[in-house]
């Protein structure tokens, strides 16, 4: 198949070589261009490299921007991409640097008619995928409760999170901002609106500025609650603790649905001790279940007219919201509405 639309990227840190790959991997994708404050990095890349964003857009004539960068810098980036006449932009996680500013991005973006998604890739990881379906079949019954512990292992001593992403011992809201914020999402994806939050946070690493492990209780509708503890001291049992970063239960009137560390996610009928398998543990490729691939095919497709968007920047601003919530809970020390 020809490819048919040209994507460059701006960013060429740790995460972006699974972006990288993944566009590699689309069939209807080109992936024309990189570019990096660090030239020499955005070279590494084996890609036509580049030092501005302003120099990839005018060289390549891209129809999507790919932003793999820090939020600081996505709104500038988004305003230049439209300066630029871009059909479409996928802009990371964490969203912007404040909720102003991502409100600005998407105003911006629905003035000019573009697109903009989020790079919040969690939902298309397979696991999460198999557990949506089970619940629009009515496997569990009425849900009760999903429960999900993070447990990274990587958040012990003074070296910690250096080797692989040395930013996040400077950042002042880490747990959620950067990490909790995929479950906000997911939980969303597979229970509703989140209608209320509360949230107990606390540092246990005193080489990192902020906070590391925390429980955050989660309201639905029709009193399902959602529950997210995290440790990043912590592990779990997995080969590779980063293909799921945790374990979880999804509990209903009918049964309970499963997944471990390995991926593989498993339906235990109430009353009953065996359980049936639903997804098996594979060797994914890319990163937790190859689920950048999948959220960037669904883009392209989504472009090519085959489905509509998920994870729309406007959608997003509701989990930008939340996360606030959060913060504000642990603050004060009570429920937060949302």
């Amino acid at each position: 198949m020809d490819k048919s639309l040209r994507v460059a990227c701006l960013g060429a840190g740790y995460f972006s070589q699974f972006h990288h790959d993944a566009w590699a991997r689309i069939e209807e994708a080109e992936l024309v261009g990189i570019a990096d404050r660090d030239l020499e990095k955005a070279r590494q890349t084996g890609h036509p490299a580049f030092d501005r964003l302003e120099h990839l857009l005018e060289a390549t004539s891209p129809d999507l921007l790919d932003i793999i960068v820090p939020p600081q810098t996505h709104l500038e980036a988004i305003r230049t991409a439209l300066d630029h006449g871009v059909r479409a932009i996928i802009c990371q996680k964490p969203f912007c640097a404040s909720l102003e500013e991502a409100r600005t991005a998407v105003s911006l973006a629905q003035e000019a008619g573009v697109p903009l998604i989020v790079h919040e890739n969690f939902r298309f990881q397979p696991w999460y995928r198999v557990m949506a379906r089970a619940l629009a079949a009515g496997d569990i019954g009425d849900v009760h409760q999903l429960t999900f512990r993070l447990r990274t292992g990587d958040g012990q001593g003074p070296e910690a999170y250096l080797s692989r992403q040395p930013y996040f011992q400077a950042m002042e809201r880490f747990l959620v901002h950067e990490t909790a914020v995929h479950w906000i999402d997911t939980f969303r994806f597979l229970l509703g609106d989140i209608r209320a939050v509360y949230a107990d946070l606390r540092k246990m690493n005193p080489v990192i500025a902020g906070e590391d492990a925390g429980y955050i209780i989660f309201d639905f509708d029709q009193g399902v609650r959602a529950i997210f503890d995290g440790n990043r001291h912590l592990d779990h049992a997995a080969e590779n603790t980063r293909t799921t970063l945790g374990e979880a239960l999804l509990e209903g009137t009918r049964g309970t649905i499963t997944l471990s560390g390995n991926g593989s996610v498993a339906l235990r009928a109430f009353g009953e001790t065996g359980s049936r398998t639903l997804l098996e543990p594979q060797d994914w490729c890319g990163f937790a279940g190859d689920c950048v691939f999948e959220l960037q095919n669904h883009v392209i497709h989504g472009l090519l007219g085959k489905r509509d968007f998920e994870n729309t920047a406007a959608e997003y601003l509701r989990v930008i919201e939340v996360e606030q919530a959060i913060y504000r809970s642990a603050k004060e020390g009570r429920k937060q509405g949302v």
